[in-house]
Order: C-alpha cells, then structure tokens, then sequence
C-alpha cells in the first residue's frame, strides 16, 4: 500500500473565541492537553450525537439509547507528510470520567480494511471519519453513530445508515476504557481549563466594571442590584 501525503490541518476549525484567547494567554495550558501525547496533532474536534448503548452493569453519560452529545477528538501522528498513527477520543461533558480511545496505525488499518471491505486508503481514514461525524451531525436520522460499551472495558463504534428499507453498517471501529491514570490527567486538564475561562471572564468583568463606573454610575448600581439569569430564563444567584 502507497502512503500518499496527508494535510494536518484538515477537518480542524475554531470555533470558540474564548478558547483561542485561553490559548494565547494561558500557553502552559496548551502543553499540558492529554489528548496532545506522544506526538499527536489535533485534527478535529466537536460534539456529536452518539446512540449508547451497554451490555449492563456500566455507569452511562444519561439514558441508555438516547442520544447524548460526546465530545470526539480526531488526532494524527506523522512524520516527513506520512501519516504514521490515528487516534479518536471519545468524552463527555456530563460525565468527567468517561472517557474512550482508539488508535490505529496502517498495518493495524489494513486488517479491517480487508474484514469490512474498506475501499478507502489508511491516509484518507482522519477526513472519511470526520466526514462521517459530521454527517452524523447534520443528519442524525439518517446518519447514526452507536457506541456500544462493554464491561470489561472494550467498546465499538458503528457507523450506520438509515436507507428507509434497511440500515446499513459502514464502519465499525474498536474502543477500549482508558486507564485510571489517564482519565485523572484529562480531569485535571480541564478543571484547569475552566478555570483559566473563569479568570478570563472575571478579569473582563472588572474592566467593563470599571469602565460603566466612569461613563454612567447609576446604571452600575443598576445591574448590580439585577440578579443574575441563568440562560434557561430562570434566576441564578451568587
């Protein structure tokens, strides 16, 4: 098999401004990713519509069968413009302690490409996954991403179609539960994260603070007396 070159950047967009602006402020931060090691680049990033499901006795995200939002990380690892390794992260927002990885390299990619009749070379595999996700994004009734956990700590993704008659099984690819290590430097990473945000917002705060001070005081006092709404319209004090 020829090994064409790859494009690092492809697939990755940033769409969180805030997050840019941690990253040029908090640059330790950045170095400090778990999702970074041994070599890896980000190659895509977003929330996806996942269908879990379990074959019982695991503690899930939410409800089993519904869909919940992962938080899924495509990463390469290349050297000279040949892709050498692809790793997929799977995590969850309400849930800190779920977290799932697989990894491939090309002699690995070739096995299944023969077992699941892949007609897609191992350099193609980062862009027709995030075309799958995205799919999975755009068109979740037709497009459904299952990820299905086991007790002893594997897991698979299936990528399936919905052809109205029948649905269709794309791509299955292998998961395994993270080590007990590796999910406490994940934890950590993004308490830290959250908290440089946090100061970000507070030390924002405190201009805009300022700044109605001198323009308008009254209107200060104002929003000081207003208490605080949380974005589902009810009232969140502090």
């Amino acid at each position: 098999m020829s090994s064409s070159q790859y494009r690092p950047s492809e697939g990755f967009s940033v769409t969180d401004e805030l997050l840019s602006t941690i990253n040029t402020e908090y640059p330790a931060l950045e170095a400090l990713d778990p999702s970074l090691s041994d070599g890896y680049t980000l190659f895509y990033e977003r929330d996806v519509p996942l269908e879990l499901r379990t074959t019982g006795g695991l503690e899930l995200p939410s409800e089993v069968g519904a869909l919940e939002a992962i938080r899924v990380k495509v990463l390469q690892k290349g050297q000279n413009h040949i892709l050498q390794s692809v790793r997929i992260e799977l995590s969850s927002e309400s849930n800190l302690f779920f977290l799932y990885q697989h990894e491939m390299n090309e002699s690995q990619f070739r096995k299944i490409q023969d077992n699941q009749r892949l007609m897609v070379e191992f350099n193609d595999y980062p862009t027709v996954l995030v075309r799958m996700l995205n799919q999975c994004i755009r068109e979740p009734h037709l497009h459904l991403a299952v990820f299905i956990l086991q007790p002893d700590g594997g897991s698979r993704l299936d990528f399936i179609q919905n052809m109205e008659y029948k649905f269709v099984e794309l791509l299955t690819i292998d998961f395994r539960a993270s080590s007990e290590e590796l999910v406490r430097q994940h934890v950590s990473f993004r308490y830290n994260l959250v908290k440089a945000r946090f100061q970000i917002l507070q030390s924002r705060l405190t201009d805009v603070q300022a700044m109605v001070k001198v323009k308008s005081p009254s209107l200060l006092m104002q929003l000081q007396r207003t208490p605080c709404r949380s974005p589902g319209g009810g009232r969140a004090f502090y």
